[in-house]
């Protein structure tokens, strides 16, 4: 990561490479639980190799870890992620992707929890402005009940199955 430097925490930071970086820097470190509320994943660089490498290495380090991810739109995570989908095929029992229903599709934000202590948070869908923060229990605890609110508002759960002949 060669803009280690503009990647400070507790500060507004823009552009979307440092965003994706920045997501980096909390799933690499998550030890776990990851909680992830996003539109569609279609910012981030949700789709790349290193993003699926870190997710794996994630659900590999603890038969408990967990990770739940919330999205208000699949398609974009069902057409484009194919690695992703494929984590959801083999770490089924530990990871699950909701899609919100209607009630919460007005909001424009997103953010990762990792361990209810490491945060990212989008401002913006359309904007590349975020802020991430490291041991920060009261910001943490705050999107961890959002989180909750945002769970109870899902209406469908994404599911894979393997049709045999």
């Amino acid at each position: 990561m060669n803009n280690d430097k503009a990647l400070i925490p507790d500060q507004i930071i823009v552009g979307e490479q440092l965003y994706a970086e920045a997501i980096n820097i909390i799933l690499d470190g998550a030890q776990r639980e990851l909680l992830i509320f996003d539109q569609d994943f279609s910012h981030g660089d949700f789709a790349s190799k290193q993003k699926y490498e870190l997710f794996r290495q994630f659900l590999n380090k603890s038969p408990s870890n967990q990770l739940t991810i919330i999205l208000q739109d699949t398609n974009f995570f069902q057409n484009k992620c194919p690695r992703l989908l494929d984590l959801l095929t083999t770490y089924g029992h530990k990871m699950a992707v909701y899609e919100t229903n209607e009630s919460v599709k007005h909001a424009k934000d997103c953010f990762i929890l990792a361990d209810d202590q490491n945060y990212i948070k989008r401002i913006h869908i359309y904007q590349a402005r975020f802020k991430y923060g490291l041991n920060d229990l009261a910001s943490a605890s705050l999107l961890n009940t959002r989180f909750k609110e945002l769970l109870d508002a899902t209406h469908d759960v994404v599911v894979i199955s393997k049709l045999g002949l």
